[in-house]
């Protein structure tokens, strides 16, 4: 069928930039609070826009027309749009989450074989759970 709504080269290249950004974004808020003091709304929220950037140069190289640099502009406002709206549903809704899972459930945590890092079952299952919303 030519006349497909979705392609398998634009299928697979969204879910590889939506994995990619998520994986940043994780990334990113786990190194910051291991290695900054800094709070867990913090830390997402600058992994977030880590994944922004990351998310913005390969949504123009797959789904963008890359050629057509004169909608450059018009490409990042409506990019940033969308993605400001996301920022706001990961950062607080994890935060919210992890609130919630810690006063009902109390602390999880993981301690990874053979290392002395203990991981945060809360925290990340908080935020996993914001990025799919």
């Amino acid at each position: 069928m030519p006349d497909q709504l979705f392609n398998r080269r634009d299928l697979i290249a969204y879910f590889v930039v939506a994995a990619t950004g998520a994986g940043t974004n994780l990334l990113v808020a786990t190194i910051l609070q291991e290695w900054l003091p800094i709070s867990y709304k913090s830390a997402l929220f600058a992994g977030y826009w880590c994944s922004f950037v990351v998310g913005y140069f390969l949504t123009r190289l797959f789904a963008f027309n890359a050629k057509n640099t004169t909608q450059s502009r018009r490409q990042i406002v409506k990019f940033s749009m969308v993605s400001i709206l996301s920022c706001l549903i990961t950062v607080y809704g994890s935060a919210i989450l992890y609130d919630f899972s810690n006063q009902r459930l109390g602390a999880f945590t993981f301690l990874i074989p053979f290392s002395v890092k203990e991981v945060n079952l809360n925290k990340l299952f908080s935020q996993v759970v914001a990025m799919g919303r």
